[in-house]
């Protein structure tokens, strides 16, 4: 008795970790040719929402396709021909790439060191569940990102002082001494999952390595067995699916 006590209360709580949704925004529904997708929309990323409900409103996602598809990764749909506009982002921690979160495309850090979003691109998650093994070595991975953003960081006010001091600059004191603070900055600094998100990507699933990289502003609350089933279709080189997933309409709830 004890024990079928126990699993109905596990099976609450994980229903309740994904079931129920973070915030209380709008809803809409994606209507696609291999079923609809609903989703609710996030309160606290206000623009990306916003947006989102003018581009459906206006029928700018008709005809669409979901253009990019990787199994246990994600299902991305939107304009295929780049975005004339960007929103700034609106990265909030509480919300975490779970499966079935709605998130914005962007282009790279590199070209795009403010993280701003695409205007007209978005992604679904469709993720995978992870061990606690799995997820150490995703802390690991997600830290030695962290270092790398602060080596860089830190070469460029290495190569200032140098330059400053109107002494030759030696590359390899330039990069010993970055790599020296990125370093200690890294033991000053350990980054560690909340256990909140690490329960849930061990039960629903997700992707973490995208944590803290793009703006995720809502959440699939029915239709996951059509994100399953688009995820299993078979995709070309460029992970574009062999049979079009078309977006027939965007409606509001």
């Amino acid at each position: 008795m004890k024990s079928s006590i126990f699993k109905i209360c596990l099976f609450l709580s994980i229903a309740l970790l994904f079931g129920c949704s973070t915030g209380d925004g709008s809803r809409v529904v994606i209507v696609t040719n291999q079923g609809s997708i609903e989703l609710q929309l996030y309160e606290k990323t206000p623009e990306h929402t916003a947006n989102f409900i003018k581009l459906a409103r206006e029928g700018y996602y008709d005809g669409l396709l979901f253009h990019k598809v990787i199994k246990e990764f994600i299902i991305q749909g939107g304009d295929t021909e780049g975005s004339s506009f960007t929103i700034p982002a609106e990265i909030v921690p509480e919300y975490i790439h779970k499966r079935g979160a709605l998130a914005a495309y962007r282009l790279e850090d590199q070209f795009n060191p403010s993280r701003a979003s695409s205007g007209t691109q978005f992604y679904i998650v469709h993720g995978k569940v992870y061990s606690d093994y799995e997820l150490d070595q995703v802390e690991i991975q997600i830290a030695e990102g962290y270092a790398r953003d602060m080596y860089y960081q830190y070469y460029k006010e290495e190569e200032a002082v140098m330059l400053q001091s109107e002494l030759a600059i030696n590359l390899d004191s330039v990069d010993l001494r970055a790599t020296r603070r990125a370093s200690a900055w890294l033991l000053e600094n350990p980054y560690k999952m909340r256990a909140e998100a690490r329960e849930i990507y061990k039960t629903v699933g997700g992707f973490p390595l995208l944590d803290g990289e793009y703006t995720v502003f809502g959440e699939v609350i029915k239709g996951f067995e059509v994100i399953n089933k688009i995820a299993e279709f078979e995709t070309d080189y460029a992970d574009r699916p062999k049979i079009d997933v078309k977006i027939r309409r965007i409606r509001m709830k």
